[in-house]
């Protein structure tokens, strides 16, 4: 009985720690995701948004605008990133998965203008794991109230 118990607790222990491995593999991958958007945005690289983007991508950004699929979500980044230049940084705080695949990234999105100004919002970024890698099916941008 003693030996039934051990061996129970000794596969727990091992199913537990490989499920955290696998979790903070996602986590990092997940981050790499949201560095690999700012690059994008930033060298306004159309190649790589079609690669982190899914193809149903919707986006609704601080203006109120709403961006659907990816050649709007893509037209869109490209004509914000030039009427707002600026150095972008998003810093994620939060990640939340709902299950394996879908996870919820709540992160800081500060874009410093070249005035020397910055605007600092808020960022959540829906990712799903598709084709053996992670992808943003949405961004909702939010600027708290008194900062315009």
């Amino acid at each position: 009985m003693f030996l039934f118990i051990g061996f129970n607790f000794i596969m727990i222990a091992f199913i537990y720690a490989q499920e955290t491995t696998t979790h903070n593999k996602h986590e990092q991958e997940i981050y790499s995701l949201i560095d690999q958007y700012v690059q994008a945005r930033e060298n306004m690289d159309t190649v790589l948004l079609n690669r982190i983007l899914t193809t149903d991508v919707d986006q609704l950004v601080s203006s109120g605008e709403w961006r659907q699929g990816i050649g709007g979500a893509t037209k869109g980044m490209l004509r914000s990133s030039e009427s707002n230049p600026g150095a972008r940084s998003i810093n994620v705080e939060k990640i939340r998965f709902l299950n394996p695949e879908t996870a919820i990234t709540d992160a800081r999105y500060e874009i410093q203008n070249t005035n020397g100004t910055s605007r600092k919002m808020w960022s959540t970024f829906i990712v799903v794991y598709q084709e053996d890698r992670w992808k943003i099916t949405a961004i909702r941008n939010m600027l708290p109230a008194g900062q315009r």
